[in-house]
């Protein structure tokens, strides 16, 4: 058994621990514009970044965001979930191929359709404008919004897809039992289906909430220079500051508060679907 599990271990451990190691190391260090990187062991880059009103609020804006994606994709996926959960056949497999197809296209690709959709000469001013509706067109890119929009319509195919796998396994009868017994379709969904489902809520939250924590080309791309979340500022710090131990004080930063969430509410989750 050991030696079945010792190859996946040292794969995890070269890809994942080492390089993460590493980065933690160099977040100790001090940023020189001469060495680039000065060998020292010293938080100050932390205290920096908690100390800096901006950065602060970057991830204030970060985590903002992300819970608001996270509501947004469980809002518009449990019912896409539930009737994928329900087709059978030739239907259901055709449901779970287009519901994968996003999945292909890469998050710049993306961000640039939404990009030709919410542009000042996009398709949806041109719509409007064609319509009567306005004169100017509106400012739909480069907001918040359009930074919203963007990050529900790529996490969404996982949140459809982990909370369809989770409905499925909740048996039809129990619903139909308590149609029998007289409660409305509301009343079967709150007291039936979503406590059966809170497993598959939970596991999709966590994962969407991840993805969204860490997103970086959506924000970029719609949200403009003037919007920042972490993801962002730590792209450059590595890159446009070439300062590398502050970069990484901001990757750790972030990387805590995402797991230290996400522990959280996977407690929180776990101990409302405990049996009783």
């Amino acid at each position: 058994m050991a030696a079945l599990v010792l190859p996946a271990t040292l794969l995890v451990l070269g890809l994942l621990v080492a390089p993460m190691a590493i980065l933690f190391r160099i977040s100790l260090d001090r940023y020189s514009p001469t060495e680039l990187v000065q060998e020292a062991l010293t938080g100050e880059n932390y205290l920096r970044a908690i100390a800096d009103p901006y950065y602060r609020e970057v991830l204030g804006t970060t985590l903002g965001i992300a819970l608001l994606c996270t509501l947004l994709a469980l809002l518009i996926a449990f019912p896409a979930a539930w009737w994928l959960a329900r087709l059978e056949g030739r239907r259901r497999s055709l449901a779970v191929i287009l519901t994968l197809f996003p999945l292909l296209v890469g998050n710049v690709v993306r961000a640039a359709g939404w990009m030709a959709l919410l542009g000042r000469d996009g398709a949806i001013n041109a719509a409007l404008r064609g319509l009567g509706l306005i004169r100017e067109p509106l400012g739909l890119l480069y907001t918040p919004g359009a930074v919203v929009a963007g990050i529900v319509a790529v996490v969404a195919p996982y949140m459809i897809l982990t909370l369809a796998t989770v409905i499925e396994a909740i048996p039809r009868n129990l619903e139909e039992a308590a149609a029998n017994l007289g409660a409305s379709p509301a009343a079967a969904f709150r007291r039936v289906v979503l406590p059966m489902a809170l497993p598959g809520i939970a596991a999709g939250c966590v994962l969407v909430f991840i993805l969204c924590m860490n997103a970086y080309a959506t924000p970029v791309l719609l949200g403009g220079p003037q919007f920042k979340m972490m993801a962002p500022a730590v792209f450059d710090q590595f890159v446009r500051g070439t300062n590398w131990p502050f970069g990484a004080a901001l990757a750790f930063i972030l990387l805590l508060v995402t797991l230290a969430l996400t522990l959280a509410g996977s407690a929180a989750l776990s101990r409302r679907t405990a049996p009783r």
